[in-house]
């Protein structure tokens, strides 16, 4: 099992008809899963990004 590293939050938005009726819509993050020193970590493919730029990964 992956461990939950980011501390990010979902978008929130909503999904208007052409009533204007307004329904609420949850865009989750892009997770990945990753291994680190023999450790499975769970980020956000941002976050996964900017790690491999620095040299962390």
């Amino acid at each position: 099992m992956a461990i939950n590293v980011t501390s990010r939050k979902p978008n929130f938005k909503n999904l208007r008809s052409h009533a204007l009726n307004a329904t609420r819509k949850k865009q989750g993050l892009n997770l990945q899963v990753v291994k680190i020193n023999g450790t499975k970590i769970r980020i956000s493919a941002k976050e996964l990004r900017t790690f491999r730029k620095l040299g962390l990964i």
